[in-house]
């Protein structure tokens, strides 16, 4: 079973048990010939597979009224994955999604780790410090790195705690954020996996 979720810079594919990228702007689709069941979140390229009748799009068997209307379609098949869950998806952007009781309740969208690096950096040069994701967020700092790496853990921390419910990290960062949220799953293929059951209703 080939699985493709294709984002807005790679076709992250799923073969079996290895899982590996191919470039969004340079790898032809239609170099596969066989079937490939996909989620995109990428507009061009999904004008692309639908020309190609071996790429078979999931989001076709997803009830998409009970999301918002702009809600992207990888985070709605996370989201589709568990009954009670914080899923926090760390990646250019960092998604957090709210599931209790099977329902949906929201979610919100933060800078990820590198976009809010470049963001202190381009304040200014002495702000150019990595985050310290072993930071304790429940005491003040008292020194510029730590300072920086509270602004930027610390509501993010507090947010996703105050839900009480299992948390779950994905996409690339994931690791990154284990440090920070200690208790929570790591789950790397969490959308692989929430499609293998979609492909259950095709």
């Amino acid at each position: 079973m080939l699985l493709c979720d294709v984002g807005n810079t790679s076709y992250h594919f799923l073969d079996g048990s290895r899982d590996y990228k191919e470039s969004a702007d340079s790898f032809d689709p239609a170099t596969i010939t066989k079937q490939v069941y996909f989620i995109s979140v990428n507009s061009r390229v999904t004008q692309k597979l639908q020309n190609l009748k071996n790429w078979i799009d999931l989001s076709a068997v997803i009830d998409k009224s009970i999301y918002y209307e702009t809600m992207g379609i990888d985070r709605i098949v996370a989201v589709e994955s568990t009954q009670n869950a914080v899923i926090v998806d760390g990646g250019s952007a960092i998604t957090v999604d709210v599931v209790r009781n099977g329902v949906f309740e929201g979610g919100f969208i933060y800078p990820g780790i590198n976009a809010m690096h470049k963001t202190y950096k381009s304040i200014s040069p002495a702000l150019e410090y990595p985050f310290n994701l072993e930071l304790n967020v429940e005491k003040l700092p008292k020194d510029s790195q730590n300072a920086i790496s509270y602004g930027f853990l610390k509501l993010l921390y507090s947010e996703v705690l105050s839900y009480g419910l299992p948390i779950i990290l994905t996409g690339g960062d994931a690791s990154q954020l284990k440090r920070l949220f200690k208790e929570a799953k790591v789950d790397k293929l969490l959308l692989f996996e929430s499609m293998k059951k979609l492909i259950i209703k095709l």
